[in-house]
C-alpha cells in the first residue's frame, strides 16, 4: 500500500489545499491559480508506477516516479503558450493520483508520453531534453515532443507546439525512461507546416544499449512508423544527425512528437 499526497502551495510555500490517501487520492481545489503556485505530488514509495492527473483539462498520464516528491510549477505568461488553453484556468481544479494497476504496468503502450514533463529532470519519467530549443521559447521546447499532441500542420502556440532545433545541424533530442524498458516500435510525427517547414530525409536513433538505427523519412503529414529489427532493452533513446532536404529553401524542420512503444523490461 502506498500513501499518496496532493498539495497546492503558493509562491511563499503556504499550503492552499492538501489531501492524503492510500493508493488513490483526489484533490478538488477551489481557487484561481496565481503566479508562483506549485502543485506537489508525494508518495512514500520510490520507483513507483502512478496514474497522475495534475489538471483535469490535461487528463491522466502513466508515469514512473523515481523520487518521492514532484514539484510542478503552474505555467504563466510565455510558459503557458505550449499548454492547452483550458489547463490551469478557472476556479475549480481536480488533481488525482493512484497507484497504477498491474494491467496498466504490463500493457504495451507509448512509453514516451508525459504531459507533465518539465525542463528540469525532477525524477518523473518519461523525460525529454535536447541540446537546443529554438530561442528558448516554450512552444519549441523538448517537452512538447512527448506531450501526446500530434497536430503538426502549423507551428507556434498550442495546439501546434513542437520541438524546434533553431536551425542547428547538430541538434539532438533524448527521451529518458528512468528504468529499463523493452521497445519494438517508434513513431515520429514530424512537423509539416509546408511550405514554412523543411523536412528530414534521414535521422539517426541511438539507444542506451550502444546500438544505432539510421532511418529514411519522407515528406509527409503522416506519422513515420519505425519497426525495430528486434526488440531492445533500453533506458533512453536519442534522435540526432537529422538531414534536411537540401533542395528545400526552408531552414525549419521540426519534430511534433516522438512515440516509443513497448513494455516494462
Amino acid at each position: 500500500m502506498a500513501k499518496l499526497t496532493l498539495t497546492v502551495k503558493n509562491q511563499n510555500g503556504d499550503v492552499l489545499a492538501t489531501k492524503t490517501a492510500d493508493n488513490r487520492c483526489a484533490l478538488a481545489y477551489h481557487g484561481t491559480y496565481a503566479e508562483g503556485d506549485q502543485l506537489v505530488f508525494s508518495t512514500d514509495a520510490k520507483n513507483s508506477f502512478v496514474m497522475l492527473q495534475l489538471d483535469d483539462a490535461m487528463g491522466e498520464n502513466f508515469v514512473y516516479m523515481k523520487a518521492n516528491e514532484l514539484l510542478f510549477t503552474i505555467p504563466f505568461n510565455e510558459k503557458r503558450y505550449s499548454y492547452c488553453t483550458k489547463a490551469f484556468i478557472g476556479e475549480w481544479h481536480v488533481l488525482t493520483a493512484r497507484v497504477a494497476t498491474e494491467a496498466e504496468v504490463k500493457m504495451n503502450k507509448n512509453l514516451a508520453k508525459n504531459v507533465y514533463d518539465q525542463a528540469a529532470d525532477l525524477g518523473l519519467y518519461p523525460h525529454a531534453h535536447a541540446n537546443v530549443e529554438t530561442r528558448g521559447e516554450s512552444v519549441f521546447a523538448a517537452r512538447n515532443a512527448i506531450n501526446g499532441n500530434i497536430c503538426n500542420e502549423s507551428h507556434g502556440l498550442w495546439p501546434y507546439e513542437s520541438w524546434g532545433i533553431n536551425m542547428q545541424d547538430d541538434a539532438e533530442i533524448t527521451v529518458e525512461f528512468g528504468r529499463k524498458v523493452l521497445v519494438d516500435r517508434i513513431v515520429l510525427v514530424t512537423r509539416a507546416d509546408f511550405p514554412h517547414d523543411n523536412w528530414w530525409q534521414e535521422v539517426t536513433l541511438s539507444f542506451s544499449d550502444g546500438t544505432k538505427l539510421v532511418q529514411k523519412l519522407e515528406k509527409s503529414y503522416d506519422p513515420h512508423e519505425i519497426i525495430l529489427p528486434e526488440a531492445k532493452t533500453i533506458e533512453w533513446v536519442t534522435m540526432s544527425d537529422m538531414k534536411k532536404d537540401p533542395t528545400d529553401p526552408s531552414p525549419f524542420p521540426a519534430l511534433t512528437q516522438i512515440e516509443v512503444y513497448g513494455i516494462e523490461a
